[in-house]
């Protein structure tokens, strides 16, 4: 071995330590995050404008809606990246993610935003066809959520409305309904 190939080879002592190639992210990491941040963003957004009837209750053909979105966008989220390692970053940026937005739902300016209003579609036994078409809830969903109230009867219905989970409530008429400024998120039972 001649002397100038020894001059450029590396110090064995400082020899170069290479992940394996499923470790190895082939996308900078901050990369990753960026996008992962982006994409949790749009699809939020995006969401939130379907309304409260698409989140709130699914059918068959929104869980298949969901899983294609969900594989349409896990490219635009990796990249070229097929590693491990940013898979693992990916998730850390997603679950990052949705927790600060957990936090940030507790501050009332922001949880306005993503919590659409309550909206009532039924008052005094008249449905609001308006208000429903334009929340995309049709007569039979008011008559099945009625049915699970025991009521059979649209005299009977003082109020009905879509919550912004996508549930129907229903105010029988004779009832005293009454305002609170305390609102309740979450109840949990004991047990």
């Amino acid at each position: 071995m001649d002397r100038a190939s020894r001059t450029c080879r590396a110090d064995p002592d400082e020899a170069e330590v290479r992940l394996p190639s499923f470790l190895q992210p082939g996308v900078n990491p901050l990369e990753l995050v960026l996008r992962a941040v982006v994409i949790y963003a749009g699809l939020l957004l995006a969401l939130r404008l379907f309304g409260k009837r698409e989140v709130g209750q699914f059918t068959l053909y929104d869980l298949v809606f969901v899983l294609l979105v969900a594989n349409a966008l896990q490219p635009a989220m990796t990249g070229p990246d097929t590693s491990l390692t940013g898979g693992l970053v990916l998730t850390g940026a997603l679950v990052g993610t949705n927790f600060l937005v957990g936090r940030l739902d507790r501050m009332p300016r922001f949880h306005r935003i993503f919590t659409p209003a309550p909206a009532v579609i039924v008052r005094n036994g008249q449905y609001m066809t308006d208000v429903m078409k334009k929340e995309g809830v049709d007569q039979e969903e008011v008559e099945m959520s009625m049915r699970e109230h025991g009521i059979t009867d649209m005299k009977e219905v003082q109020m009905a409305v879509l919550e912004p989970d996508g549930t129907i409530s229903i105010v029988p008429t004779g009832v005293a309904m009454t305002r609170t400024k305390h609102r309740i998120r979450y109840h949990h039972r004991a047990g």
